[in-house]
């Protein structure tokens, strides 16, 4: 189990055939979604419960997702996506935020490990 919970991704990644079947799915679900014809990645959606991995983007990758953000609010004032040609990419789609917040939790718990930790004499 990692960090965010238990995953089926790694067992359908490693079977060729599951992987045949729901890759399809997801993209098809992933383009219903509608956010990447707002310019915004997966990783923009996520709740920021968690300042503290924003705090670790690179000012590149803060400035980035602030942008995106404010072409999305633009789109949604406006009631139309971008133009096709300025849609995210698939393949642009990266998780970005996932690494960060992964080591934050990570971090977490061996703190509150270490919090909770007894010491006793020998």
């Amino acid at each position: 189990m990692n960090a965010l919970g238990p995953s089926l991704a790694p067992y359908i990644r490693s079977s060729r055939t599951l992987k045949k079947y729901v890759a399809p799915i997801a993209h098809w679900y992933a383009d219903l979604m509608g956010y990447r014809k707002m310019g915004l990645k997966y990783d923009d959606l996520q709740v920021e419960e968690n300042p503290e991995a924003l705090g670790r983007l690179t000012p590149r990758e803060t400035y980035d997702r602030a942008y995106r953000f404010k072409v999305a609010s633009d789109c949604d004032l406006h009631h139309h996506p971008l133009p096709k040609e300025q849609w995210t990419k698939p393949e642009d789609d990266k998780r970005y935020l996932l690494p960060h917040i992964a080591n934050v939790l990570k971090e977490e718990e061996e703190r509150a490990t270490w919090d909770t930790m007894t010491v006793q004499r020998k």
